[in-house]
């Protein structure tokens, strides 16, 4: 053996490359982020890493070995026009994300991962033109939204489980309408309805203050008319009193103006100044 090294050196090297090669073949290392199938001549024979990642097994020549994400994935759908039922045209980009969570249904089904994206995504746009062609186009602006996503969802979900996946969400990245004369007039609409609310709660809000004005004037009325009759002098000095800072002060609006009255000191206006058994 010795002799056949020394005079054979590459030889002897390939051999041994050769042979740890085969050793670390024949036994992959599972990560925690990947499963695998293995496959005995064409056919499925089992998984390695379902469970629990590391070190495993396999027969080299006669078993390979079909790596699978565990991870969570994603299927962009591409850009389309959905029509609502109030007739708008939307675009609408969407995506899904979706985990392999039965790889060897997914093997027999599609083989890899890319053939699981490329059948889900025109399944994703059909089932979103359906159900948002449904909905009026205020909806995708409302809590209802998510809704209409879960419906979505459910319903790629029963389609995906034939490729041994799992929907996890259904989100909707932009759902605009066409650029150009249909986008400038909803926008127009939406600015009219928004100024025809702002002057329905204007009116709504002065209506409501005049009601409260004229509450509290009448409750004033009713203050003034108890006091009036509990002790009316006081409540004739009283009105003279405003009447006299009214008169003489003014309200404080116009103070570059001066009221300037001449009054005869016999003048019945005056008697609180001058005294009533004057």
């Amino acid at each position: 053996m010795i002799d056949l090294v020394s005079r054979r050196p590459l030889l002897s090297a390939a051999i041994v490359f050769g042979l740890l090669a085969l050793v670390v073949t024949s036994f992959p290392v599972v990560p925690e982020t990947k499963q695998a199938v293995v496959v005995r001549f064409g056919k499925p024979d089992r998984i390695l890493g379902a469970t629990r990642a590391g070190i495993n097994w396999r027969l080299p020549f006669v078993e390979n070995v079909v790596w699978i994400d565990k991870r969570v994935l994603a299927a962009d759908m591409e850009r389309q026009q959905v029509l609502s039922t109030d007739q708008r045209r939307l675009e609408v980009d969407a995506f899904a994300r979706f985990r392999i969570v039965d790889p060897l249904r997914m093997y027999i089904s599609a083989r890899s991962e890319d053939r699981v994206r490329d059948a889900l995504r025109p399944i994703l746009g059909s089932t979103l033109r359906n159900e948002l062609g449904k909905r009026q186009f205020a909806t995708l602006l409302s809590p209802e939204r998510q809704g209409v996503m879960e419906n979505v969802r459910r319903n790629l979900d029963r389609i995906a489980r034939q490729y041994g996946a799992r929907i996890i969400d259904v989100r909707i990245k932009k759902a605009d309408l066409p650029s150009g004369t249909p986008l400038d007039s909803a926008f127009e609409r939406m600015r009219t309805a928004r100024q025809q609310e702002a002057r329905s709660i204007e009116a709504e809000g002065l209506k409501r203050a005049q009601i409260i004005r004229a509450e509290a004037d009448a409750e004033a009325a009713r203050i003034y008319a108890a006091s009036f009759g509990k002790d009316p002098q006081f409540y004739e000095f009283y009105r003279a009193m405003e009447s006299y800072r009214t008169t003489f002060i003014g309200d404080g609006s116009d103070k570059s103006r001066p009221t300037t009255i001449v009054l005869s000191p016999q003048n019945d206006y005056l008697r609180e100044f001058t005294g009533r058994s004057r």
